[in-house]
């Protein structure tokens, strides 16, 4: 029994712990404090990005709008920019590819 726990407790140190989903990873950023999946609150919804990009190849030109910040698209209300100490490049690039799946 002591061995099974034994090998348990070091598996948990081995396997890395599950990645967050794209949802999570852009709660964790902050992004859900301005928007939400399916309604305006500070910012558009992600429906509606998704809705204004459809069709385009856009998905470097918003990872790059939430890299550097902007406004003017979706209103006057300027979105800050978010570095890399916020949110990672590959949590961007997950986030922005779900976003536009919405």
């Amino acid at each position: 029994m002591r061995t099974i726990a034994l090998l348990l407790a070091c598996l948990g140190l081995i396997l890395p712990a599950a990645a967050d989903t794209p949802e999570e990873s852009l709660t964790k950023a902050g992004c859900m404090a301005c928007h939400a999946k399916d309604k305006k609150l500070v910012g558009p919804s992600f429906k509606d990005i998704a809705a204004k990009y459809k069709g385009q190849d856009a998905a470097a030109v918003l990872a790059q709008k939430v890299r550097s910040g902007g406004k003017g698209v979706f209103g006057p209300i300027p979105m800050p920019p978010n570095p890399p100490e916020k949110i990672s490049d590959a949590d961007l690039k997950e986030g922005v590819g779900w976003i536009l799946k919405q």
